[in-house]
């Protein structure tokens, strides 16, 4: 085994890594840009070295340097993660050049892999099955249209190189194939160097199923099981889960059969994984090998119980696979969230900014229930501009799939965020939603199932009891404390309005009883139905957990005026707790309108703009660009919601905005 390595990476996936080498006993060398500088990853390890300016192109691409990094400080071998350069060959090979390991696949399987243009095509003459579509680097947006207009609409426009949803759109028409050829290739240069992007026919309402493989290299290769990627938003995936809900063991067999045969075929020798595409009847379809570690590897770890960081360093370092094919039991199921650093409120744009409270839920096993949390990030820490949004990935195992979901639900209400947009509503929402929970997926789950994008869920039916009941238990605990406040004339038991009450969530007004009961607390409704509150929880805790009726809840509670803002379960939503007289005066006060915003256009998201479309005086028709925004890594054109006529720019072009700055007015 190897005394140091350097991590070629950032975020989680350095975190993760360094948590395996240290239970191995191996030394890390951290790498970082100066945007990284007070990183999480770069305290974790044991050494750190500097590397260049926050873009990526100028510090976590740079092969030279990395390099330096690695003599420098006496590495004997690299972890790339995933991303950055883990898929490029170039980098295992400057690396052996220089007498340094890499923890990953040879530059040969890479490139025979790794490309996903040269990997249908050998693909093709291993006679696996492949996507319909045009295996050649395309030049221009006439000829991807020719193209398209051939293999059939839909299609996908995607970038040979890379991956994480970077460089792909789907394209229905000639026109959308011109505009997506032109996002994709510039989406493809800034994220990975490379502008090649090739067009293959997109399958309608497919399912995206991966394989897992590890190779040795010694010539053995086994499958560990499958994942279900198919929920995921402009191709970038959301929630992910293994084993599928859709296949059979022989379809499982299958599948892993071909994985392995084609990892056999070009050599493979460390973790990798072969993607395909389902149809609802279990039909596949080979989609590309990504050759390194998945950002998702953590399920497949829960249900299998094999560390694929460890048996990436043991392959590497020229052990061969302990693991035999047969030594493969899937224990359970797993399921995880990506926490993104976005607005889901406003079409999932990227948010940053200073991670003002940052408290996941508690990791570990409790009875059948496991829950981790790999993240990069901590409290007080920045969301960059820079880079990827992603903020945590939660995990959870448990020993059927109802039941991970709900254990995801529950750490979901747990996680605390403050600071910055997130996507945790949008997470808890699609925990309760009945095609999730069902299986019923495929990968347009979410366009789908929110075609006008997200909004927080209304409290309704028993969640609406529930934090009903919980508003009334904090408020009465908040009375509790302002009753020990010295020097007052006390009564000598809780008065009769203090006993009755309204709490209003929203504009909803519901009539409630509370009355002490042990260490607990009843809370009548009107309708007459009880429910029995348990919680030691006190005034300022941000997470509400205790028991209703039994059942373990968590809440999250934050101040707001005259009241708290409550979060369970994707509602959000604000409660008050009036007296009965209190509860009439306000359903008389004067609601605050919102500022009129229609003649203006404000930046989505913090971002920088790239295009300004649009000359002052011009008339705008609805749906034509405006100008183009972008912010970690992602170019986001901004649409005319309606004809207007441009009066005034009041950005341009290199221009830093924040959140809601006004770009441009009209007329």
């Amino acid at each position: 085994m190897f005394h140091k390595i350097l991590i070629a990476n950032r975020g989680e996936i350095a975190c993760r890594i360094i948590k395996t080498a240290r239970r191995l006993g191996v030394k890390t060398v951290a790498i970082y840009s100066e945007a990284d500088k007070d990183a999480l990853h770069v305290e974790m390890a044991d050494e750190a070295v500097f590397i260049g300016p926050p873009p990526a192109a100028q510090s976590y691409l740079m092969i030279e340097k990395i390099v330096a990094a690695c003599r420098g400080n006496g590495a004997e071998a690299v972890h790339p993660g995933y991303g950055f350069l883990s898929e490029r060959a170039a980098f295992p090979r400057a690396l052996a050049k220089a007498g340094v390991v890499f923890i990953g696949p040879n530059p040969d399987a890479i490139e025979a892999m790794g490309d996903k243009i040269e990997s249908k095509k050998f693909a093709n003459a291993a006679k696996v099955s492949t996507v319909p579509g045009f295996l050649g680097v395309i030049d221009s947006p006439d000829e991807a249209a020719k193209i398209a207009d051939e293999i059939g609409y839909p299609v996908m426009i995607k970038a040979s190189a890379g991956g994480g949803g970077k460089g792909m759109r789907i394209a229905h028409s000639r026109k959308e194939v011109a505009e997506g050829f032109a996002r994709a290739r510039s989406e493809a240069k800034s994220s990975f160097g490379d502008d090649r992007v090739f067009v293959e026919k997109f399958i309608v309402n497919p399912r995206h199923v991966e394989i897992q493989v590890l190779g040795d290299k010694h010539g053995h290769v086994i499958y560990l099981g499958e994942r279900e990627c198919s929920i995921q938003r402009r191709n970038q995936k959301v929630i992910e889960e293994a084993p599928s809900p859709l296949l059979d063991e022989a379809t499982r067999r299958k599948m892993g059969e071909q994985a392995v045969a084609l990892a056999k075929a070009v050599g493979y020798d460390s973790a990798g994984t072969v993607e395909f595409v389902a149809g609802q009847d279990r039909s596949f379809y080979f989609l590309e090998m990504n050759t390194r570690l998945q950002v998702e590897h953590p399920v497949t770890e829960l249900v299998t119980g094999v560390d694929l960081v460890e048996q990436m360093l043991r392959i590497a370092a020229g052990e061969k696979l302990a693991i035999r094919q047969e030594d493969v039991k899937l224990e359970g199921w797993a399921v995880e969230s990506r926490v993104y650093a976005e607005d889901p409120t406003r079409n999932f744009l990227p948010s940053t900014g200073r991670l003002v409270k940052y408290r996941p839920p508690e990791e570990g096993r409790r009875g059948a229930i496991t829950v981790r949390n790999d993240t990069g990030v901590y409290e007080g820490g920045e969301i960059s501009i820079h880079y990827d949004p992603m903020i945590a990935k939660l995990v959870t195992h448990a020993p059927e799939r109802l039941a991970a979901i709900e254990a995801q639900a529950d750490a979901l209400d747990s996680f605390v965020i403050d600071g910055i947009r997130h996507n945790i509503p949008f997470l808890s929402a699609l925990m309760q939603h009945e095609r999730w929970r069902e299986g019923r997926l495929s990968t347009g789950f979410i366009a789908e199932e929110f075609p006008d994008g997200f909004a927080p869920l209304e409290a309704t039916g028993e969640i609406a009891h529930r934090l009903a009941a919980i508003a009334a238990f904090v408020d009465h605990r908040y009375n509790e404390r302002k009753r020990g406040v010295s020097g007052q004339m006390r009564p000598p038991a809780t008065v009769r309005f203090e006993r009755d009450r309204v709490a209003m969530l929203g504009g909803e007004p519901y009539d409630l009883k509370i009355a002490e009961r042990g260490e607990g607390l009843d809370v009548t409704l009107a309708e007459g139905r009880s429910l029995h509150l348990k919680s030691r929880w006190r005034p300022g805790e941000i997470v509400w957990s205790g028991a209703v009726d039994g059942a373990t809840i968590a809440v999250q509670v934050r101040p707001i005026l005259n009241g708290f803002l409550l979060s369970h379960r994707g509602v959000n939503v604000e409660a008050r707790v009036y007296t009965r007289r209190e509860a009439e005066l306000a359903a008389l006060m004067p609601a605050k309108k919102a500022a009129d915003t229609s003649k203006a256009l404000l930046c989505p998201m913090p971002g920088l703009v790239k295009a300004i479309s649009v000359a002052e005086g011009q008339d705008v028709k609805a749906g034509e660009a405006l100008c183009m925004v972008e912010a970690m890594k992602m170019e986001n054109v901004l649409r005319a919601e309606r004809d207007v006529t441009v009066k005034k720019i009041l950005a341009k072009e290199g221009d830093s905005l924040a959140v809601d700055a006004v770009i441009m007015e009209f007329a």
